[in-house]
Formats: C-alpha cells, sequence, structure tokens
C-alpha cells in the first residue's frame, strides 16, 4: 500500500490521497443538493440518481469503446451520458414533487427506489466487462514516494467541482436567476408577486441539480473507485443531504465539507495500509458517524439554522 513505503509518515498522505479522491462525489451531490434546497425543495432522491449517472457512465464508457470510439474520449461521453441520466430522474422527481398535496420526502424515497432499481436492471450486462477510465493528472511524477505521487493524482473531474463551488456561491449572489432562485426559496409567495414562476424555477433548479449528482455517479465508476457494482455509492446520495445542511446551504462550505467527509472516509484505507486491523469496521464507518453527530448537532428544535431557505420543507 502507499503508506508503507515510508511507515506513519506515509498516514497524513495517504488520508490526503483519499480526502482528494473522495471527497468529489460527495461535492457534485452536495452542489446539486444545495441548488434544489434554495429554490425550497429537497431531493432525496439524489441517492438514486448517483446510481444512475454511475451505471450510465461506466456503460457507455464500455459500449463507446467497444464500437471504436478512442478510449480516452469515451469515458468523457459516459460522463456526460451521466448527466443526462440525472437530468431525466431529476425532470420525474421536480414534475411529481411539485403536484398538490405531495410530500417531497416521500417523492425522494420512491426516486431512490426508483432509480437504484433501473440503475440495477440496466446495469447487470456491465458489472465484469472494463470500461476505460477517465484520465488524472500526475502531479506527483517528481517524486519516487509511491504515497506522494498518490496525494498528487488529480482527476479533472474534482477540479471541475472545486471550480463550480465559487462559481456557484457568484450565481446565487450577483445574478438575476440566483436572486429568482434564492426569493423562490425564501417566499414562494413573495416571488409570485414579483411575477417570478416558482414552478419554472423550482423545476429547473431541481434538473440542474440532478444533473450535477449524474456527475459524482460518474466519478464513482469512471475514476474512484472505477467500476460498476450495486454498492458503488454507499448512501453517498443521502449523506449529501446532511453535508448541505452542515454547510449552511453555502457553496463554498459545501466544497469544505465534502472534503471532510473525503478525509473521514480515507481513514480507514489509510490506517489499514500500515497494518492497524483493529477496528477496522469503525473507522470505515466514519463518514456514516459524521452524518449522525451533524444531524444531531444540526437538528435542535430550540434554534432555527442559519441561511436555511424559508420554504423548505413546506408543502409550498
Amino acid at each position: 500500500m502507499a503508506a508503507e513505503s515510508i511507515g506513519w509518515w506515509g498516514v497524513p498522505l495517504a488520508i490526503a490521497a483519499g480526502t482528494i479522491r473522495g471527497s468529489a462525489p460527495f461535492l457534485f451531490v452536495s452542489l446539486g443538493e444545495c441548488l434544489t434546497e434554495k429554490s425550497g425543495k429537497i431531493n432525496l432522491g439524489l441517492e438514486g440518481t448517483l446510481l444512475m449517472g454511475a451505471m450510465s457512465a461506466y456503460a457507455i464508457s464500455y459500449l463507446s469503446s467497444a464500437n471504436g470510439i478512442p478510449s480516452w474520449l469515451a469515458p468523457w461521453l459516459g460522463v456526460i451520458t451521466a448527466g443526462f441520466a440525472g437530468m431525466l430522474l431529476g425532470t420525474i422527481h421536480a414534475w411529481l414533487a411539485q403536484q398538490q398535496k405531495v410530500n417531497d420526502v416521500a417523492v425522494g424515497i420512491a426516486m431512490i427506489i426508483f432509480g437504484s432499481g433501473i440503475a440495477f436492471f440496466l446495469g447487470k450486462p456491465f458489472i465484469q466487462p472494463v470500461a476505460p477510465q477517465l484520465p488524472a493528472f500526475e502531479l506527483g511524477n517528481w517524486s519516487d514516494i509511491p504515497s506522494i505521487k498518490a496525494a498528487l493524482k488529480i482527476s479533472p473531474l474534482f477540479l471541475l467541482g472545486v471550480a463550480i463551488a465559487p462559481a456557484m456561491q457568484w450565481f446565487f449572489k450577483s445574478t438575476r436567476w440566483g436572486l429568482y432562485i434564492r426569493a423562490v426559496g425564501d417566499s414562494p409567495e413573495a416571488a409570485k408577486a414579483m411575477g417570478i414562476s416558482v414552478y419554472k424555477i423550482r423545476m429547473l433548479s431541481i434538473i440542474a441539480g440532478s444533473f450535477l449528482a449524474g456527475i459524482g455517479g460518474a466519478y464513482l465508476s469512471l475514476y474512484y473507485p472505477g467500476s460498476w457494482t450495486e454498492r458503488i455509492s454507499s448512501g453517498q446520495g443521502l449523506m449529501a443531504v446532511a453535508l448541505v445542511i452542515f454547510a449552511r446551504w453555502n457553496p463554498i462550505q459545501c466544497l469544505y465539507a465534502a472534503l471532510l467527509f473525503g478525509g473521514a472516509q480515507a481513514i480507514g484505507p489509510a490506517l489499514q495500509s500500515v497494518g492497524v486491523n483493529s477496528y477496522y469496521y469503525l473507522f470505515n464507518a466514519s463518514p456514516y458517524i459524521l452524518t449522525l453527530l451533524i444531524m444531531i448537532i444540526t437538528c435542535s428544535p430550540k434554534r432555527t439554522l442559519s441561511g436555511a431557505p424559508g420554504a423548505l420543507g413546506t408543502e409550498n
């Protein structure tokens, strides 16, 4: 393993490498959920979207390569397809969630079942085949130490997610459409009085958020861990909801929170690489424990959460 070559000094390097590798899915899904929740809706169905994105990206990458598409292009076609698959599920979710007397949580649970079921059914033929993977920037080739090379191996999708976070922050604060989304999320009645279509804004927000979640799924299957299995998401779509609450609906803080969750996910493998096998399952459960702690800390009935959209959780 990477950390073994320099002993215990390799543990922080392995955690850093794992943070960069493992945070991208959290980042894309949380940014997508942040966009959705800013409009006053919650999308618990992003777990199904993540799985659908992972399956469709892997399938298209494999099929494209098998039909003569260059191996460098095939995975990027998979990424684009994953985004459109996310948009398709997002469109269904957005339509259902805006019907009269329909609960967001119920729709989200239904979309998890629907999205994951479709992904498992269509993805059966692609569990064994090997699809072309996304490239990475090898920034550590100057070193002969494997752990340093691993820590400086960065996916372009991770850099894209890092760039989207401040861009989304600027979008919310400095653009007319960003103002529309915030207005709809804080007070649908006031937005209607301003002539803003609440239905249209929420529809577009949910679809765009689902597009980002689909890209997060493509990262899982085409980069890290770089395969398609039915358990590939490990609940990251659901954890992203807690992550957005922890980040106070702020895209920049979503980036920091995603890095924190990615680092928590990396602790177990990093310690195992230097022979620490005790409490292995406990360390691997770190992201889930962190999610639970965040929900306990933030969900106090005695105070309101700063930054929360006013219409979030209502039936408007």
